[in-house]
């Protein structure tokens, strides 16, 4: 998992609410075990037209928004199956930060197992946020928990054990091998038994 302390990026605008993840990944997609590959199929029934083109009129598809590192979205954000693959594709198509109402459980801990910020933020700072224009960029300072915009600061509320993770970029994995030495000496012990 990348390490993540300042994030500075673009942002894209969703502010649909109840996106669940069969929006997020269709079921069509999920064939696949690794897990790379799905940010072409993000949004899928969405950002493109039945003939394969991309939709004019989605705003993932606006020229001006393709380099945007956060999506800005609406209320109960990933919700409905648990699928992973939808952290996957959102990851893969490159976004880091997510700015919601709010997520379903098993979405938000699948975020932030596979390193995406979920940011729970009300409506109003959300409706804010999503009126920064295409070239600027807006900061997120994950030790001072807060989102940093020309239309206002706004502090964030994360655990404290996933802020760290997030900061010195763990993952379980990546967390468990921090006590390699500990786990090789047990190991050599129970061997010797």
């Amino acid at each position: 998992m990348e390490a993540m302390v300042l994030h500075k990026g673009r942002t894209v605008a969703l502010m649909n609410d109840n996106i669940d993840t069969d929006q997020i990944i269709p079921k069509q997609f999920l064939k696949r075990i690794e897990r790379t590959g799905f940010g072409e199929f993000l949004f899928d029934e969405w950002r493109y037209l039945p003939d394969r083109s991309l939709n004019p009129d989605f705003p993932l598809n606006a020229p001006d928004r393709q380099e945007a590192t956060i999506l800005i979205t609406g209320e109960n954000f990933g919700c409905g199956s648990s699928r992973e693959h939808a952290p996957w594709a959102l990851l893969d198509y490159r976004f880091r930060i997510i700015i919601a109402g709010g997520y379903s459980d098993i979405f938000y801990m699948n975020c932030t197992k596979n390193g995406i910020l979920p940011i729970s933020l009300p409506k109003e700072a959300r409706e804010k946020l999503a009126t920064i224009p295409a070239s600027e960029e807006i900061a997120v300072d994950l030790p001072k928990q807060q989102v940093i915009s020309s239309v206002g600061t706004y502090d964030f509320e994360i655990d404290a054990t996933w802020k760290e993770k997030f900061m010195k970029g763990l993952d379980d994995i990546a967390q468990t091998m921090e006590h390699e030495a500990m786990i090789t000496a047990y190991e050599n012990q129970a061997r010797a038994y």
